[in-house]
């Protein structure tokens, strides 16, 4: 699996900017002991992550975990939210910056990039959400589901105003759609590595199926 960014863009978690070099130490160890839970989950899996690996990770006793976190659980909790809460702050942003007119099918192209890169180049958190998804108790999983729900939101809405626009073809169920878009982009994530091409490739070619897919025929 390729490497990726532990650390995203200035995202927020519990209502605060994350740590950055001006921090407390005791923050920025936290944010130490997320980082390298996102890099353990994502190869791992849930199953598979033991604290053990999280500390030899973060460069700090295993115990010393539990100062910041009650139990493994609230640990991977907490990476899988903050890894959905950030690509979705990613893809808004991404959408954002586009000019005003822009055409609802390129809207929904750049959303594949932006999906994608963050997915594969930016972020660990969003892998090992992506990657885990479907495999946490359901204690633990509420809170990274209902900020799944907030990203397809987004999702729907590009969707929505590009086949009430014409911009797509009329013939598509729209949740159908949806789901195979994001589940083809999401499962770049188990097999995508740099031996098969850069990221400028895979978003190139994921473009294009997606475009010859939902464009209107001619």
């Amino acid at each position: 699996m390729a490497p990726r960014n532990p650390r995203s863009s200035a995202a927020t978690k519990n209502g605060t900017i994350r740590a950055g070099g001006g921090a407390p130490k005791s923050e920025r160890t936290r944010e130490r002991i997320l980082d390298a839970a996102a890099q353990v989950l994502s190869r791992k899996g849930y199953a598979g992550l033991r604290l053990t690996d999280v500390a030899e990770v973060a460069e700090l006793q295993a115990p010393a975990i539990y100062y910041y976190f009650d139990s493994r659980d609230a640990l991977v909790e907490e990476v899988m939210w903050f890894g959905l809460a950030d690509m979705r702050q990613h893809l808004v942003a991404a959408l954002d910056a586009l000019p005003d007119g822009t055409d609802p099918l390129e809207k929904i192209l750049v959303a594949v990039e932006a999906h994608l890169r963050h997915e594969l180049e930016i972020s660990a958190y969003t892998t090992a959400s992506i990657r885990n998804a479907g495999q946490l108790p359901d204690k633990i999983s509420k809170r990274a589901s209902a900020e799944e729900a907030k990203y397809g939101k987004v999702w729907k809405s590009l969707i929505v105003t590009a086949h009430e626009e014409g911009a797509i073809r009329q013939d598509l169920d729209l949740y159908m759609m949806q789901m195979l878009v994001l589940g083809s982009l999401n499962w770049a994530a188990e097999w995508w590595t740099p031996r098969r091409g850069n990221i400028d490739k895979i978003v190139a070619n994921a473009q294009a199926f997606v475009r010859d897919a939902i464009a209107p025929q001619k």
